[in-house]
């Protein structure tokens, strides 16, 4: 065993080094390029944001550069993580140059685990870093190994280990950290205690951080399973194993050896010495015999009719120990489930509600949604949350609650706000959520002053993320969910002013084969954003949704409310479809972005908005084809044809009713 430390410490030196990079495929850049100038400035302040965080993890942009690293979540050495980052900027740049995509992987003293490593990712293009990108997997998969082999059966040692990271992988995926730690006693006599890490960017899902972690483990072959040690690493996940403790986790899990390893045989009895009968006399012999075998016999029918006696209750015993053990694996594998699925969520006390916010102050509160007011609230860990009380005369009741409850855990997206836990007690249903500190869109779009703070790289990056947060609740997610209240109110920005879709308790959970539904008793939404089919019959499907996004898209470009009267017209679909139709579209954009180089983008982003509010929902387009419209300049968008709600001047009421309509929300409508 010190002779296996020595050499790792031989093969790793004692000072802070890097254990592996790996440049990307992408392009080159210049000294004196946009992207150089870029890397300086996040170089200066990216390594002091990642150690900041309390999840020792942080992505950011500048200019054309994005990054992303991640420190070991067992240091407590702050400081170490902030200079492992710093000098992973200056290893990428000395063994990529020039590459505009490296991925560094960093680590310090081996035995020192209060100063444990960090990962670096650096990349122009922006899928490089996305959560689940395959790009990320190909481009930064990085392996180490320990030459040295684990004594033993070459199958039941590689069985042991892969048994370990498995075990750890799942502990790690089911914790908000994604981080976890594990051990495994020694396998046979000559084997060491091995001792395990697992651990995902904290951005990633349950489900996608077991997916990466499962993929890593996979990965082993034949040889590499039964080394003493070894590292796999890609830039979202990496796991580990040594024979010596190499990190300084409080909370490492006990992982038990396979049962297919058996204790080794004991050596059998040496035989007894023979017996001398020379000169013994015949009736010694004759007692010597007789006394041993009526032993014998005598023991025989005392353990025959024993055995006769408890073999039914042994039979008994061994059927319910079959029974129970199996019994337990389900119950094991239905929490692991439930952990995977809710690894984010908990249930909080009222009194830690009322305390975080203080006991609901107006200081607090943040605004006054459909089902009652938000509050902010702060943790006594720092943590900031934002707290939405659910009104008890809402209509919302437990089931209503619990269904809410349940859809947003499940759903997981970078551009779906995060439900962190609920509070239920007596009348008080309370969602708490992640807190995001740049309010929502409406904030800003609809604010003369604001509104310059968003500039058309920032709205068109909105845009695109609505796009595939309605994408996700869609397709993609596990459930297919409709929004029904998509508005600018309900989409947050985090603090990089990314888009985040809200309040899902108007969702519709829908099976994988039932996309569309009518409603006989409640039609939620609010009015200029909603479908007319939804809005005169109750009919709502994704279509819905898609004209609610038309709207929004529409609203963002011009920096106005659908319901004010724009020009001839008493709504802003009308009049967005004139200035199309006459091609002179330019007018409608916001004033606070011209005069701007984008003008192709403008327009295409006007037309498909113009497809998305049609007033017949077979003709709008699914959200897949929204995104697909987005990302493509080359691909071929029809002409809309009239939108919803398309009424002229000499047809506008004589009142402007409409132009406050749009904070109205509906909670009942019978439909016609």
């Amino acid at each position: 065993m010190v002779g296996v430390l020595l050499l790792l410490l031989l093969l790793m030196p004692a000072s802070a080094s890097a254990i592996g990079h790996v440049c990307g495929r992408a392009g080159n850049y210049t000294a004196k390029s946009t992207y150089r100038s870029s890397l300086a400035v996040l170089n200066a302040t990216f390594p002091g944001n990642a150690s900041s965080s309390p999840q020792l993890f942080a992505t950011a942009t500048t200019g054309v550069v994005r990054a992303l690293a991640l420190c070991r979540h067992d240091t407590t050495n702050l400081t170490a993580c902030r200079e492992c980052v710093a000098s992973s900027f200056t290893y990428a740049q000395k063994m990529c140059p020039k590459h505009e995509a490296a991925t560094v992987y960093y680590d310090y003293d081996e035995v020192n685990v209060t100063r444990p490593g960090c990962l670096l990712g650096l990349s122009g293009d922006g899928g490089f870093l996305s959560p689940g990108s395959t790009v990320t997997w190909n481009d930064t998969f990085f392996q180490f190994f320990n030459p040295v082999q684990i004594p033993g059966k070459a199958g039941v040692v590689a069985a042991a280990v892969r048994q370990l990271l498995t075990q750890t992988a799942r502990y790690a995926a089911g914790t908000a950290r994604r981080f976890a730690t594990g051990s495994m006693d020694s396998i046979g006599s000559a084997a060491p205690t091995l001792y395990s890490l697992a651990q995902c960017t904290p951005d990633l899902s349950a489900g996608d951080c077991l997916a990466c972690l499962r993929r890593l483990v996979g990965a082993l072959n034949a040889t590499n399973s039964v080394r003493v040690g070894g590292r796999m690493f890609v830039l979202r996940c990496n796991v580990r194993f040594e024979p010596f403790m190499f990190h300084n986790d409080k909370s490492m899990q006990r992982v038990p050896s396979p049962s297919s390893i058996a204790p080794a045989t004991a050596p059998a009895p040496a035989p007894a010495p023979a017996s001398k009968r020379h000169g013994v006399k015949p009736w010694v012999i004759a007692l010597s015999v007789a006394a041993p075998v009526a032993l014998v016999a005598l023991c025989f029918i005392v353990h025959h009719r024993r055995r006769l006696r408890t073999k039914h209750t042994i039979d008994k015993e061994t059927t319910l120990q079959g029974k129970h053990t199996h019994e337990f694996q389900e119950k094991d594998e239905l929490l692991w489930e439930m952990e995977t699925e809710l690894a984010e969520f908990a249930v909080f006390d009222f009194h830690q509600i009322l305390e975080a916010t203080v006991n609901f102050s107006d200081e607090n509160k943040l605004g006054q949604g459909g089902f009652g007011p938000v509050y902010k609230g702060h943790f006594p860990d720092g943590n900031e949350i934002a707290v939405k009380r659910l009104d008890s005369h809402s209509g919302q009741g437990f089931i209503e609650f619990k269904n809410e409850v349940e859809l947003i855990a499940k759903l997981q997206h970078r551009n779906l706000v995060r439900l962190m836990g609920c509070c239920s007690q007596g009348e008080e249903k309370i969602l708490v959520y992640e807190y995001l500190p740049n309010k929502s869109l409406d904030f800003f779009i609809f604010d003369e002053n604001r509104k310059t703070l968003l500039d058309w790289d920032k709205r068109l990056v909105i845009i695109v993320g609505i796009a595939e947060g309605l994408l996700y609740l869609h397709k993609h997610s596990r459930l297919r969910v409709i929004h029904r209240d998509l508005k600018p109110s309900n989409i947050l920005l985090d603090s990089e002013m990314n888009a985040k879709i809200s309040d899902f308790g108007l969702a519709k959970i829908f099976s994988s084969n039932n996309t569309e539904a009518n409603t006989t008793r409640k039609v939620v939404g609010t009015l200029g954003y909603m479908a007319p089919e939804y809005a005169s019959h109750g009919l709502f499907s994704i279509k819905s949704d898609v004209f609610s996004f038309g709207v929004l898209t529409l609203e963002i470009l011009s920096g106005k409310r659908n319901s004010h009267e724009c020009g001839n017209f008493i709504n802003l679909l009308g009049h967005a479809w004139q200035l199309f139709e006459e091609e002179s579209w330019v007018n409608l954009i916001d004033a606070a972005l011209l005069p701007n180089g984008h003008s192709e983008e403008m327009m295409r982003c006007i037309n498909i908005a113009l497809l998305c509010v049609q007033e017949n929902a077979v003709d709008r387009p699914t959200m897949l084809d929204v995104v697909a419209m987005l990302s493509s300049k080359t691909m071929i968008v029809d002409k809309p044809k009239h939108p919803a709600y398309f009424t002229g001047e000499k047809e506008a009421p004589t009142t402007t009713q409409s132009c406050s309509v749009n904070d109205v929300t509906i909670s009942m409508i019978t439909p016609r």
